[in-house]
């Protein structure tokens, strides 16, 4: 007889409290009850229930067996839900926050993963602040830096780069920087909140680091506004490298110190634990490591990120 078919017999005469019970909840005669259980003690070679006229009472093996049939059953019952909703179409609201400068570069991907998918809907937040999942009801959220939030998983992503540019404008006045340390002599457009604005600690060939004290007149809290800045021949920006891409790609922007950036930042997919995820979020969450997912040759997506190695210090 079906293995599984007599996993769940044997369960429900246990849940039912009788042969008879069983059958009527099962729609089969009591006959056909007994025949099940009769099959699963004959394989086993054990007695799974003792049986008298009056009641039944499952013996220490009946017991571990029923206890391991639960389990095994709703492990089925799983694959099979899961299995249907991998076959249904995603549909509903994603709730995504990303910092404001990613972010702002990743809307048209979102739109093109609403044209794959047009019965999902995003509301996309732009904070700098480290996504709380918990508390801010976001299904999914993008994470520069290491990942401190309880009980998510973190997929990682591509690092975070800024990197240098000026107009060509800017550079004609002032002429291009050769080395880290011209910076120092040059219109620096500072970001704000950074803790250390006035100082960029720059990572270039071989790993080498150099920390540069820079200045200049103009600062902002946005990234954005920094590019703007840039555009309009005022200083040096140091944004993300996809915030800059189109700019230098159409010569609206040059790369200054082209071997150098900031020291990169781990950047992490996150979402909460969840061994059952809709079409909806598995869907996105296939979408953005495709888009924005480690180069083939870094670590597989589910590996452990490892520190760098210690680079050496520029003196």
């Amino acid at each position: 007889m079906n293995k599984l078919a007599g996993m769940e017999m044997f369960v429900r005469v246990v849940d039912c409290g009788s042969f008879a019970a069983a059958a009527e909840a099962s729609g089969v005669s009591a006959t056909m009850v007994a025949k099940h259980v009769a099959a699963i003690e004959q394989r086993l070679g054990a007695r799974l229930l003792h049986r008298t006229t009056r009641k039944q009472q499952l013996s220490d093996v009946g017991r571990l067996y029923y206890e391991r049939c639960k389990q095994a059953l709703l492990e089925v019952a799983l694959a099979e839900a899961s299995a249907l909703e991998l076959q249904a179409a995603p549909k509903g609201r994603l709730r995504l926050v990303a910092p404001v400068g990613f972010g702002s570069h990743m809307v048209p991907a979102l739109a093109e993963y609403m044209a794959c998918h047009p019965e999902v809907s995003v509301e996309l937040t732009l904070d700098n602040r480290p996504p709380n999942l918990a508390d801010g009801g976001f299904e999914l959220g993008i994470l520069v830096g290491d990942v401190t939030e309880p009980g998510v998983v973190a997929r990682p992503l591509r690092h975070y780069r800024r990197i240098l540019a000026a107009s060509p404008a800017y550079l004609a006045r002032h002429g291009h920087p050769a080395r880290p340390d011209d910076l120092a002599h040059h219109e620096c457009l500072g970001m704000s909140y950074w803790r250390r604005s006035d100082v960029w600690r720059l990572v270039g060939p071989d790993g080498i680091t150099c920390a540069v004290t820079v200045g200049g007149r103009f600062t902002a809290n946005q990234g954005n506004a920094l590019r703007l800045a840039a555009l309009g021949g005022i200083g040096i920006a140091l944004q993300p490298e996809p915030l800059l891409a189109e700019d230098l790609a159409a010569g609206r922007l040059l790369r200054v110190l082209p071997g150098w950036s900031l020291t990169p930042s781990p950047m992490h997919l996150i979402y909460a634990q969840d061994r059952h995820p809709t079409a909806k979020l598995r869907s996105a969450i296939d979408f953005l490591l495709a888009r924005y997912g480690q180069d083939p040759s870094a670590a597989s997506p589910e590996s452990t990120i490892r520190p760098a190695p210690t680079a050496r210090t520029r003196r």
